[in-house]
């Protein structure tokens, strides 16, 4: 894809992930904030269409309850996005199920969309995974984005190993990772990245890495 056409999807930049138990681990979570807001700045300067995205879960719930402190978009994020960008509320982790974000990508005519926000673990992963069968191409912004410490009876992995894992995992197969200065620059050229990798390219490269 030579000319990608653009949208950025702005995922969850809430309150709840800056203070509690879901506060971003890694990457260090003002420097994922500050990544997040260039990439707006970016977006608003080259008129790309543009959602910004918020977790709901119901009144009362302990995170995520409209209405309560954690809800809120982290107000430098709402200070930056520009007041005409499209609003959705999700219930899920996608921000395609339930909503109308794919309709409107094809309203806009953007083929592409680049992800930024939290959680990497949960959301953006998940919205990745879906765009696939949409016929919707990913790019994922790794210092935008950020992962949390988890625990359970599988196991345990903090956060900076899942984070590095799910990237290598999104540009093996589901989307195109780079940094932010690596999408800044495409943008300004009106290209696509040149760091995305296939599942096949991936699994040779690891059997290089770990069999020698």
């Amino acid at each position: 894809m030579s000319n990608p056409r653009r949208a950025l999807v702005v995922v969850d930049v809430q309150q709840e992930y800056f203070d509690g138990p879901l506060t971003i681990q890694h990457p260090p979570r003002a420097h994922a904030l500050a990544q997040v807001l260039r990439v707006i700045g970016v977006a608003r300067e080259h008129g790309l269409p543009a959602v910004v995205v918020q977790h709901a879960t119901v009144e009362g719930a302990p995170a995520f309850a409209p209405g309560s402190p954690g809800f809120e978009n982290h107000p430098d994020v709402e200070a930056a996005v520009d007041p005409g960008w499209k609003r959705v509320t999700k219930q899920f982790g996608s921000v395609f199920a339930g909503t109308d974000v794919a309709d409107w990508l094809r309203e806009v005519g953007a083929d592409t969309i680049t992800v930024v926000g939290f959680m990497t673990n949960n959301c953006d992963l998940a919205t990745a995974v879906e765009a696939e069968g949409l016929g919707v191409a990913v790019e994922v912004l790794s210092d935008a984005s950020g992962a949390i410490h988890l625990a359970n009876s599988a196991g345990t992995v903090a956060a900076r190993d899942l984070h590095e894992t799910l990237m290598t995992l999104l540009n093996s197969n589901f989307a195109t990772v780079a940094t932010t200065a690596q999408w800044e620059q495409a943008v300004a050229a009106g290209t696509a990245l040149d760091t995305g990798s296939d599942l096949g390219s991936s699994a040779m490269a690891g059997r290089a890495a770990f069999d020698a």
